[in-house]
């Protein structure tokens, strides 16, 4: 990777770019941009933070107006799907606000996407408002379809309270793709009924693999299941075909012949998916991450609050964009017991 411009010269001509399309060192246009809008969630999920955590004084976050700057600074840029993410974001205070103001750019038609990713818990009380404002399709994290199991992975979830926002979220007309963990003697028994389930429902399924991201209280390396070896035991029952549907994330998709539903593979572990990542993610306090998997980070915070327009944000975009990695180095096996990068996922923004 080239070495960040050090004189003033080069750090201008980056500058110079401010209105053109995000594109790194490796030739990848970010055009995807994933915004935690906060820490806070109501889970306490085994794989994902601690079961006593610390969240961030609601000082530090960034307003939602100042959230709503924030993404058009990058719609302007040429990014075309925006996810909001938390923690849990629908926990948010008048997060409504903030999904009815970026929903104009869906309407002038810079936006392709407005989605968002949840736990289910409060999906009930926002379906159809989230349906007004142009979201189309979300994902919903479910790693089990039993009810005690499901408490005990989350720590403090309602399975029946998700399962009623799933359901209203269909009646609003909004298309419903669910996320699942895959862990091993927990759910793996389970992913082909979950697969039936959610096929049946017409709602689509992507299996993710456990990441080595903040300390959980648990050791990874007895949670993580490679799914390598959840596909060899679906083939062992089913006809998975291979077919290039894409959402714009890191899945990988089959078709499952038997149900006629799209399976999505996550792969950061046994198949890496770097080498065409489209994506940056901005933390409810402003600070951008180039990589998931990677310390490396932005204050986007900073400009943004200095100036009443945009030009040193987009400066200071275009410098982090210049320094964004290959790609993660995430591993776990015994001899790595500690998380390739200390933040917990709720903290980046899942």
């Amino acid at each position: 990777m080239r070495p960040f411009p050090r004189d003033l010269s080069d750090r201008s001509m980056v500058a110079s770019a401010v209105q053109g399309p995000l594109v790194d060192t490796f030739g990848r246009a970010v055009t995807y941009l994933r915004v935690s809008v906060t820490d806070r969630c109501d889970f306490r999920c085994v794989y994902c933070m601690s079961e006593h955590m610390t969240f961030l004084p609601k000082q530090d976050l960034l307003t939602l107006e100042e959230l709503d700057r924030l993404c058009s600074a990058f719609v302007a840029r040429g990014v075309r799907k925006l996810r909001l993410t938390g923690g849990e974001p629908l926990v948010r205070r008048d997060v409504m606000t903030l999904f009815r103001a970026l929903s104009r750019h869906l309407e002038t038609g810079r936006l392709e996407e407005l989605t968002v990713t949840t736990n289910g818990s409060q999906l009930a009380r926002y379906a159809a408002d989230l349906a007004a404002c142009g979201v189309r399709r979300i994902n919903v994290s479910v790693d089990t379809l039993d009810p005690d199991k499901f408490r005990a992975v989350t720590r403090w979830g309602d399975l029946g309270k998700v399962m009623e926002g799933i359901a209203a979220a269909k009646a609003a007309g909004i298309k419903v793709k669910l996320n699942a963990v895959a862990l091993r003697d927990v759910n793996e028994h389970e992913i082909a009924g979950l697969m039936e389930w959610c096929h049946g429902e017409g709602h689509d399924l992507s299996l993710i693999e456990v990441m080595p991201l903040g300390e959980v209280g648990a050791e990874r390396v007895d949670q993580y299941l490679p799914l390598s070896e959840v596909r060899a035991k679906l083939e062992e029952r089913y006809a998975l075909t291979d077919i290039p549907f894409r959402t714009g994330g890191p899945a990988r998709y089959v078709e499952v012949k038997e149900t006629g539903g799209r399976l999505g593979f996550i792969t950061p572990l046994t198949h890496n998916f770097c080498e065409g990542c489209n994506r940056v993610r901005v933390t409810c306090t402003g600070t951008l991450f180039m990589c998931l998997g990677q310390e490396d980070a932005a204050d986007l915070r900073a400009p943004l609050r200095a100036s009443a327009d945009d030009a040193l944000l987009q400066t200071a975009i275009d410098e982090a964009i210049f320094r964004k990695p290959k790609g993660h180095d995430f591993v776990i096996d015994r001899t790595s017991r500690t998380p390739a990068v200390s933040r917990h996922m709720s903290t980046t923004g899942g």
